[in-house]
């Protein structure tokens, strides 16, 4: 009889009006998932950091990467990077460490090279380094300078002696620029903001940046400013690697720029530009990290080229190289979540053109992707993608979808796409700052296809 009546009583209290709340799984903000490594027509889609600072940037580890009195490196904060290149799970980053500590420091030192790490040798010389990581993976590891320019991927230093490296690296000329060539970087611009589009295009240099979270950051000072005053309240702050929503804006200073140099005719790569010291904002958000961590800002964003591998699937600095200077690039903002299935390239008489390649009437397809591996019971975000060609007097929106694109380009001109996010997927995530999900920004920069008349 009991047994009865409690079985009544839950029918009548258990009510199908109040159904118990779902269990939501899937991605979520702090997860960080590998890349998918496979890519389009047969190359590997690799991600990873395009300007980055070590212990061998003096303004790094809070400006003191070496001990003063001995001029030790600063372990904790050197660890702290390899750690966080790891944790991002990227495939390689490009350094781009700054003058004189670089210029003193020796390879394979300056490739961050440690027991256990392996070595890529070309001519019998240390030129990059697979950085280990705990369960088997690993990070490539290119060395670079940001003084006047930005070389990546040096394979060696540009002259024996302190002195005279310095001298290559503190000048932006065209004999600068041959130098650094001559040993194996692919010279890029820093900073676009600094730079005006013919200078880019005179230099010769073979690209820069898109988007730059340091200037990023002075542009969303306003940002900045509310979430280290809420620090006392952290009821009110976001998901702490969602920080970066409260800072992100376009910065038309890039986007103008970008346009102009390939309207003019020029072929340039651009990047996105990490930009880390670790040295900026030591304050501590609730997960215990700061909030300019270097694992935190690696999440953030990432560069992903396309790579064509040997046969036997295999890549190296070489290959990084080679799709960097075709522009075999798009940028990604993974805050965001990560994407899956993104494409963008044309057709010439029935052959591809990949980005930064070129073609005749051109027909150009862009497929949007979705965010992987997040749950379909979630709230979804709303995606756009839209079609742009460089003018110069900045880009002109040519076409737009909520899905794939399909575009018969009539105009010959440099033509890239967008993938513009509404990001109300994590809304439930950003607490008092839940409104910026309602705001449009950009997931997905891709570099440009050409047609040519």
């Amino acid at each position: 009889m009991r047994a009865a009546f409690l079985a009544f009583a839950c029918v009548l209290s258990c009510s199908p009006s109040e159904p118990e709340a779902p269990v939501l799984g899937g991605w979520t903000p702090g997860t960080v998932l590998p890349s998918l490594t496979s890519g389009p027509r047969g190359m590997l889609d690799v991600r990873g950091a395009i300007h980055a600072h070590s212990v061998y940037s003096h303004d790094a580890c809070d400006g003191v990467p070496r001990d003063p009195s001995t001029d030790a490196i600063d372990e904790v904060c050197f660890e702290d990077l390899r750690r966080g290149l790891c944790q991002a799970r990227h495939d390689f980053v490009m350094l781009t460490d700054h003058g004189e500590s670089f210029a003193r420091t020796e390879y394979p030192e300056v490739l961050l090279h440690r027991p256990g790490d392996t070595l890529v040798e070309r001519n019998g010389a240390p030129v990059a380094s697979w950085l280990a990581c705990p369960e088997g993976a690993r990070v490539l590891v290119l060395a670079g300078n940001e003084s006047e320019m930005m070389p990546v991927g040096l394979e060696s230093h540009a002259a024996e002696t302190v002195a005279d490296r310095e001298a290559v690296y503190s000048n932006a000329t065209s004999t600068s620029v041959a130098t650094l060539k001559s040993h194996g970087a692919a010279v890029l611009l820093q900073h676009t903001e600094d730079w005006d589009a013919q200078t880019i295009v005179d230099l010769g240099v073979d690209g820069f940046e898109m988007y730059n979270l340091h200037a990023n950051s002075i542009l969303g000072a306003g940002g900045v400013i509310s979430l280290i005053s809420d620090l006392a309240e952290p009821e009110l702050l976001p998901h702490p690697d969602l920080t970066l929503l409260a800072i992100l804006n376009e910065d038309a200073r890039y986007l103008d720029t970008w346009a102009k140099v390939l309207a003019s005719g020029a072929h340039r790569v651009t990047t996105i530009g990490t930009d880390c010291h670790r040295n900026t904002f030591p304050q501590q958000m609730p997960d215990g990290e700061r909030i300019d961590s270097y694992r935190r800002m690696l999440v953030w964003m990432s560069n992903h080229l396309l790579v064509a591998p040997e046969p036997d699937g295999s890549w190296d600095d070489s290959h990084l190289k080679e799709a960097l200077l075709a522009a075999r690039l798009y940028g990604v903002f993974e805050v965001f979540g990560y994407p899956e299935g993104f494409d963008f390239y044309g057709l010439s008489g029935g052959t591809s053109v990949e980005m930064g390649g070129e073609g005749t009437a051109l027909e150009l397809h862009a497929i949007v992707p979705r965010v992987r591996d997040l749950d379909p019971a979630r709230t979804q975000p709303e995606l756009r993608l839209v079609l742009l060609r460089a003018s110069d007097t900045g880009w002109v929106p040519v076409a737009e979808s909520s899905g794939d694109l399909v575009h018969q380009a009539d105009t010959p001109g440099a033509y890239r796409v967008e993938v513009r996010i509404r990001p109300r997927h994590l809304a439930s995530f950003m607490s008092s700052y839940a409104y910026l999900a309602e705001n449009e920004y950009p997931w997905i920069y891709s570099n440009a296809i050409v047609m040519t008349p």
